[in-house]
């Protein structure tokens, strides 16, 4: 290892309703008063403050309510850990017991009123912790821990008794930790070691426990929020204050479900803003996890590609094993920025090379090829039938001697070269001691990442307990895998950092005139038809072509004529989701004789399936392009997203599709292009000309501000196809789906 909002939010349909009355501004978000620069257009805060934790992590003053010393009782473990906490960190401990006079020596108060002092943080070892929150506001107390189960994780009656307990805290002003947590912020932090910190978030404190052993190995842990069912403060609001902390290098996270999506994205911008990196375990990849993950803290999931995207576009690193969450915030915490992003992968052995840079390669790092003269250079020291371009095969020999140190200092002087790692398999002493010296001497006088994977499964060698862990330079690593997901994220985050600039600076204040438009075509409940929803489209300046909605045969060959020739007819229903599957689609007409038969067959089918129309669309036949779709679903834990992929008809069958939580800007709407495994198709392929990026990102870039304006208003959007022409002609919704909240 390297060694060196709280709040709820207003809903989107409510706050643009607000604004378009005039109506004032609503209540305080996030503990500042609401104003028009506090909020979107869909309503939803822009802004959160970060919570004054400081007496909760470091409280100068605790009571523990229901304290007690008596053998073989739950509450004398967790009171003993309190009282050696208390005593370590010199802060004032009080036992509340209303039948005892001491516990381990320390006189009792009766309640709380009897408290001989205002304290700062109140533990809770009562299994009903509601009557306690009205003594505590009482007593002005400012944090409290609920140990307590039996809340939201075990079902309706538990949520329902959760739900109280909030609102008693809410009305309390007292910020409440839990319930269905445990001791994990009482911990023994050692004070012994020093440089950038790792502060730890959980919702299951077990959970935790990989991450608080790298103590252990050297790496300093400053923090551990364990969250359990946040029925106050939650992941978010720890993830903002860590955020903030200057000794913080790393937030590592286990995170089982998001309370506030928004509140989630708000913390996590600020974070990505001071360039802090925040790696998460994310529960709820397979459905299994997620029914899991809720049955234990009684939160919402959320759809894990919507949560995986919303990580993505934060900067949030996302990783799936408890390992690789401890040895990737170790290594983003410790490191400094890279230098250079090419990778040289350096070993004793030809296969052991060749292995790394094919698991480095796959996973997109960058392993550049070393110049003719650093081979030569290189050549000095290594015999001249071995590979020195990357991987470097030095053959074995040259690390027992003074040749080892010149071949990595070799290495890392070369300007392309940002990241060396050295895979060990196993220990050969002497010769593995000799390179493990060798490589922490370097990396003393290098800003330059070196990595070591020590591959031995006993992990008591000396080269490695007293050397590697012993260097606060070297990033050692006990698995390659691990080694190149850390590598990676860490390039990737300063990547990041780099380029971010937050969305919600930029995120829509004030309502265009579009919204207006769009709000008197809205149908609350219903479907669309497909002519509807594409004047839905016009009124945010979605391209779509001509078309004329005609009730007659004869009005149906004077619009082809007014559209143009050839044309496409399409039934135009409020119910009809699938016009393809029921006939009710025809195209390539080139007559008036073609046209009066489509219409007279269109308005059969119609009868026959018993679908109502308002009409059939003659429309401007438009061929030539790549069929994308653009859409907008709602997520329960995020609300409006936007998604785009390969369109057509086989769009449920390809699944190619990138999605996003506004808001967001161009660039992002550029990468979720990039995302696509179909991306090489709007480049153009066999012939065909490339696609006009610009004009689809101009599609996303709108549908996302009719998201955000209609907000939950808009239950579904669903353009498909969305021919995007070839570059410089534009892109045209040819099919739109739009259903109404």
């Amino acid at each position: 290892m390297l060694g060196s909002t709280h709040g709820t939010l207003t809903t989107g349909s409510r706050r643009a309703r607000v604004i378009a009355c005039g109506e004032q501004p609503g209540p305080a978000v996030h503990g500042r008063p609401a104003d028009s620069d506090d909020l979107d257009v869909s309503g939803r805060p822009l802004y959160a403050d970060v919570p004054d934790l400081d007496r909760f992590f470091r409280p100068e003053s605790v009571a523990v309510v229901g304290a007690s010393d008596a053998e073989g009782r739950p509450n004398t473990g967790v009171t003993r850990q309190l009282v050696r906490w208390a005593e370590r960190v010199g802060a004032r401990l009080h036992p509340v017991h209303p039948t005892r006079e001491s516990v381990f020596g320390l006189t009792c108060a009766p309640s709380v009123a009897d408290l001989p002092e205002q304290v700062d943080l109140a533990v809770l070892l009562v299994a009903d912790p509601l009557p306690v929150i009205e003594q505590l506001a009482e007593a002005k107390v400012r944090f409290a821990v609920v140990f307590a189960s039996g809340f939201a994780e075990t079902g309706e009656a538990g949520a329902a008794a959760q739900a109280r307990l909030a609102a008693a805290v809410k009305r309390s002003g007292i910020r409440l930790l839990g319930p269905n947590t445990n001791l994990n912020a009482f911990e023994h932090f050692r004070d012994d070691l020093d440089g950038p910190s790792i502060a730890l978030i959980t919702q299951s404190g077990h959970q935790g426990r990989p991450v608080f052993a790298l103590q252990e190995l050297g790496i300093r842990l400053s923090h551990w929020a364990p969250t359990g069912n946040e029925a106050d403060l939650e992941t978010a609001d720890f993830l903002s204050y860590f955020a903030e902390r200057p000794e913080v290098g790393a937030i590592a996270a286990y995170v089982e479900g998001l309370k506030d999506g928004r509140a989630f994205l708000l913390a996590a911008d600020r974070a990505a803003r001071r360039g802090v990196p925040v790696v998460a375990v994310k529960v709820g990849r397979t459905e299994t996890g997620a029914r899991t993950a809720a049955s234990h803290t009684g939160k919402l999931t959320g759809a894990d590609e919507v949560v995986d995207a919303a990580m993505r576009q934060y900067g949030v690193i996302r990783v799936d094993g408890l390992d690789e969450l401890q040895d990737t915030a170790a290594l983003l915490a410790r490191a400094r920025p890279p230098r250079a992003d090419g990778v040289v992968v350096y070993s004793i052995s030809g296969g052991t090379g060749a292995h790394a840079a094919d698991l480095a390669t796959t996973a997109g790092l960058r392993l550049p090829t070393l110049s003719p003269t650093r081979q030569a250079e290189l050549h000095q020291w290594i015999p001249e039938y071995l590979n020195v371009a990357n991987p470097v095969d030095n053959g074995g020999h040259p690390v027992g001697d003074w040749r080892g140190r010149k071949i990595i200092d070799a290495i890392l002087d070369d300007p392309e070269v940002g990241v060396l790692i050295c895979p060990i398999t196993g220990p050969f002493p002497p010769l593995s001691d000799r390179l493990v010296q060798d490589l922490v001497d370097a990396a003393e006088h290098t800003d330059k990442l070196v990595c070591v994977v020590w591959g031995s499964p006993v992990g008591t060698e000396p080269a490695y307990r007293e050397v590697l862990l012993g260097s606060s330079r070297v990033a050692t690593f006990r698995t390659l895998a691990n080694c190149i997901t850390a590598v990676r994220a860490h390039l990737d985050h300063h990547r990041f950092a780099a380029a971010y600039r937050s969305p919600f600076d930029q995120a829509p204040r004030v309502l265009s005139p579009s919204f207006r438009k769009s709000r008197m075509l809205m149908r609350p409940g219903q479907q669309l038809s497909e002519h509807a929803a594409k004047q839905l489209l016009r009124a945010y300046g979605i391209r779509v072509p001509r078309e004329q909605l005609v009730t007659s045969a004869a009005a149906a060959v004077r619009a082809a004529g007014l559209v143009g020739y050839p044309v496409v007819m399409k039934a135009s229903g409020a119910q009809i989701a699938h016009k393809t599957e029921l006939g009710l689609v025809k195209i390539g007409l080139t007559s008036a004789s073609q046209v009066r038969d489509a219409y007279r067959e269109l308005t059969d089918i119609a009868r026959y399936e018993g679908v109502a129309l308002d009409g059939v669309l003659v429309c401007q036949m438009v061929e030539r392009g790549v069929e994308m779709f653009v859409g907008v679903t709602h997520d329960d834990l995020f609300g409006p997203t936007v998604t785009v992929g390969l369109g057509g008809v086989l769009v449920e069958v390809l699944r190619d599709a990138a999605v996003r939580v506004p808001p967001f800007g161009e660039d992002q709407a550029r990468a979720m292009l990039a995302e696509l495994r179909g991306r090489a198709l709007l480049d153009g392929v066999r012939g065909r000309p490339p696609a006009d990026l610009d004009a689809l990102v101009e599609v996303i870039l709108r549908v996302q501000r009719m998201a955000l304006e209609l907000g939950d208003d808009l239950a579904e959007l669903d353009i498909n196809p969305l021919m995007v022409l070839p570059s410089g002609q534009g892109a045209v919704a040819l099919d739109a789906l739009a259903v109404c909240r």
